[in-house]
């Protein structure tokens, strides 16, 4: 028999380099720097909102909502509502001067500056 015929069939995954799998006396996420052994590495999204950033009014998160729905002034999504605000505006749509003003005001706030669906880049 031939050489060829009693190789296995290659696989896309043998052409990249095999990782050690976590053994049970390695725990996810820690550093291999012994250096950095005492730092501990913090996710953006797991981090709470910062104290210096006040908690945005329900009645202004729902304003929001309705102008993330309101088609009138454009697609939404990939942009900052702030960046939609002025397209809308360069655009002569007269949008809300109320929600660009709350918009600045909340300018560091992630749940104001972006909309619904910002996750759902085109």
């Amino acid at each position: 028999m031939s050489r060829r015929v009693m190789e296995q069939p290659r696989r896309i995954t043998d052409s990249f380099p095999r990782r050690r799998r976590r053994g049970p006396g390695r725990l996810p996420g820690r550093l291999k720097d012994k250096k950095n052994k005492d730092k501990v590495q913090v996710k953006v999204r797991d981090c709470p909102r910062a104290p210096s950033q006040p908690t945005p009014d329900p009645a202004l998160l729902e304003m929001l909502r309705r102008f993330d729905l309101s088609w009138e002034y454009g697609p939404c999504s990939g942009i900052t509502r702030l960046q939609r605000w002025e397209r809308a505006q360069e655009l002569g749509l007269s949008p809300p001067g109320p929600i660009r003003d709350a918009l600045l005001e909340y300018r560091d706030n992630p749940d104001v500056t972006y909309s619904l669906w910002h996750e759902y880049d085109l």
